[in-house]
């Protein structure tokens, strides 16, 4: 799937506001040249023309039409010649009113022929990043950055295979549906490896809403008691229709009723519509089936497949390292 035409008009938008910007500074730097060396507002203006002289040479007959647009191709190139040594003697550079470009290889258009460039690409990740709510984490937070030094000899082969069942997640994301239950105590590296995944599968050109527990219920019960007639779109919307759902801390939220029922529907629309969802929880099995109903509980342990990480907080250890 590609990426959803609201994050490919903002794209656009941000390559625009680049090309804008450059057009801004040539305009501004042309305004300076011509103020110190009017005499290169002529020069402009004779070199507008060169494109209207080759069209029109070509009217004149085929006889002696390759001699005709040579010489003109001469006095374009000898007028810009002299363009630059006005430049240079009045104290500016050759380039000095080019228009520059951020990327040389599209002139920062996003495209190289019909071919999406390199720089539009990274724009539609960022983009999407900033989108999902991740932007910050996925700085530090990777499948590259992730570290098994502080995990004990006996848990860094199971913590290694849980990675790769992740890796093969995100790298077979669009293809296999699975939703993952990734279950484990407190700073064992649950939300660095969501994160690493949420970054990989964004890249890949998938959207991604990565959330608090607490936040996606209070986005719910704001969508609540929201005036119907407003013509806002619901703040639950997003959690509903994106290609990944990743819900950090699942059971730190107030249980209530109206919760519990939100969790509900968010898991069997998705499940319905066959969209992954990863939540991380802090809880064991028995407390997940304390808090939840078995409706949920039945979801999440018959559709879920269950990464369990065990051991000691190793952000403590890092910090005691340290």
């Amino acid at each position: 799937m590609s990426y959803s035409i609201e994050i490919i008009e903002k794209a656009k938008a941000a390559m625009q506001s680049i090309r804008t910007k450059h057009e801004e500074e040539r305009n501004i730097n042309l305004a300076i040249a011509y103020k110190r060396a009017p005499e290169l507002m002529d020069i402009d203006r004779e070199l507008s023309t060169v494109g209207i002289k080759i069209f029109e040479s070509s009217f004149q007959g085929r006889d002696g039409l390759e001699e005709r647009i040579e010489k003109l191709r001469n006095e374009n190139l000898l007028l810009q010649e002299k363009r630059a040594e006005i430049l240079q003697k009045n104290g500016m550079s050759k380039d000095f009113t080019d228009l520059k470009y951020d990327c040389e290889q599209c002139s920062d258009t996003g495209y190289v022929g019909i071919k999406m460039c390199n720089c539009f690409k990274s724009a539609l990740i960022s983009i999407q990043l900033q989108e999902s709510g991740i932007a910050s984490l996925t700085e530090t937070q990777s499948f590259e950055s992730f570290s098994f030094d502080l995990y004990p000899e006996e848990e860094k082969e199971h913590v290694q295979t849980i990675v790769n069942c992740l890796k093969a997640f995100s790298s077979n994301f669009g293809k296999d549906y699975k939703n993952l239950l990734l279950v484990g105590g407190t700073g064992l590296g649950k939300t660095h490896l969501s994160t690493a995944v949420a970054k990989s599968v964004i890249e890949r050109g998938f959207s991604v809403v990565y959330e608090t527990s607490a936040n996606m219920f209070a986005d719910f019960e704001d969508d609540r008691f929201r005036d119907r007639f407003s013509g806002d779109e619901k703040k639950s919307t997003r959690y509903m229709e994106c290609d990944l759902l990743i819900i950090d801390d699942l059971g730190t939220e107030v249980i209530s009723n109206f919760t519990v029922s939100c969790l509900y529907n968010i898991i069997n629309t998705r499940i319905n519509k066959r969209l992954p969802i990863i939540f991380n929880t802090n809880l064991n099995s028995h407390e997940i089936r304390k808090i939840y109903n078995d409706r949920i509980t039945s979801r999440l342990f018959g559709e879920f497949i269950i990464l369990a990480i065990s051991g000691t907080d190793i952000r403590r250890r890092k910090t005691h390292n340290d």
